[in-house]
């Protein structure tokens, strides 16, 4: 399966393939003879495991058969720790590979630090997670900043304890006493910081255990952002305690930076269907690229949303808007894969640097650009989509 680093970065071949989704344009389906999205064609064009890296630990463990039971004839991998694979995160050589190690690897893990951390901007806590990494490639993603180079799914079968941890967290808060940017009533976790949870749903049911744990949480709500429109996650029953937030950018900025996503026009007609599903429908305008003509697109985005959306679902939305923030690090490593995206993600002239709140040392648009530009944003809002309220700008 392996490929040299010199065959895979015959540049040419691998840039086409990033862009080869060619049925991007259809509607989301289910699998033929009625079956399960994650079971059809389009579903293992985004995850086609070949190769399993695991603790043992994780294979042992009744999520980890499960995913295993799915994966027939995989080669496995063991190995101590999942975040220590030199074959993965200590091989410069991997960069070339970047999307095909995010579609053919998957590496479980037992996720052993289990804490809620206050959060208080998108969500009042940030949950343990149930996964780390993505099989999405989005250029500005911040979570391969820690992981070298490759970024595959890595998928904890420690579920139990996870949704256990959470469940306790809950019930020591208490009901919501005074409203917040985050929600009126409910506290709002967010479950999926470091991954999609739309994707890990392809792989497993970490994603329903936890939508269904918050079901019988009346003080929470779940929270996560996804780039993936996955039929099969209408079928969870909600019952109105998890927030789906679809990530949108104008078309031309997604065509360019969130590789091998759903399409921005498919991600915005699947509100009604997640709405009348059970979920609360949020948008995340994210990330705002200042680049030549953003404006423009922006209002074009926005005149859409207003266009083509229910009242049923402008009635309940709302919005958080975020600058770009990128790193360096990534930045010399989309260098190896993408460096056409560098071209409007690295501007060294309008960036300064940003400690962010995990430690990292980030670049984000000068504080004055930043200002105005979020200030255009919310007058762009004002002008195409008064209805789209803004709960969180950064």
């Amino acid at each position: 399966m392996e490929r040299s680093a010199a065959g895979a970065a015959s540049e040419e071949p691998e840039q086409q393939a990033l862009f080869g989704w060619t049925d991007t344009s259809l509607a989301p389906a289910a699998a033929p003879g009625g079956g399960a999205f994650r079971d059809s064609p389009r579903a293992r064009r985004m995850l086609d495991v070949r190769e399993v890296y695991a603790e043992p630990a994780a294979l042992d463990s009744p999520r980890g058969r499960q995913i295993m039971a799915r994966l027939p004839g995989v080669r496995v991998t063991e190995v101590e720790s999942h975040w220590r694979i030199p074959a993965l995160h200590g091989n410069d050589g991997n960069v070339a590979r970047w999307v095909r190690i995010k579609t053919e690897t998957l590496v479980l893990g037992v996720k052993h630090t289990l804490a809620t951390r206050p959060n208080g901007r998108s969500a009042d806590w940030i949950a343990p997670g149930p996964s780390n990494g993505c099989a999405m490639a989005c250029a500005y993603c911040y979570v391969p900043r820690r992981k070298g180079f490759a970024n595959p799914i890595t998928l904890f079968t420690n579920i139990e304890a996870i949704v256990a941890h959470v469940r306790r967290h809950v019930r020591a808060q208490g009901p919501k006493t005074e409203p917040n940017q985050c929600d009126p009533r409910a506290w709002v976790y967010d479950i999926g910081e470091n991954g999609d949870c739309s994707v890990d749903a392809l792989v497993c049911d970490n994603t329903a255990d936890l939508v269904a744990a918050f079901r019988g949480l009346p003080t929470a709500k779940a929270s996560f952002a996804t780039k993936f429109v996955n039929p099969d996650l209408l079928a969870l029953d909600p019952q109105g305690r998890t927030r789906v937030r679809f990530s949108l950018m104008p078309a031309a900025d997604a065509r360019l930076l969130d590789i091998r996503t759903s399409p921005v026009e498919e991600r915005i007609a699947a509100a009604p269907d997640f709405l009348d599903a059970g979920y609360e429908v949020h948008f995340n305008l994210s990330p705002v690229v200042l680049r030549p003509g953003w404006q423009r697109d922006w209002a074009d985005l926005l005149a859409h949303l207003d266009d083509v959306l229910p009242a049923r679902v402008k009635e309940q939305a709302a919005a958080e808007v975020i600058m770009l923030t990128h790193n360096e690090a990534l930045h010399e490593v989309n260098l190896g894969w993408h460096p056409r995206a560098e071209d409007v993600l690295w501007q060294p002239e309008a960036q300064e640097t940003k400690r962010s709140q995990n430690g990292a040392l980030n670049v984000r648009y000068a504080h004055d650009i930043k200002q105005q530009s979020l200030t255009r944003v919310q007058q762009l809002l004002a002008a195409h989509a008064p209805w789209l309220r803004v709960r969180y700008a950064f």
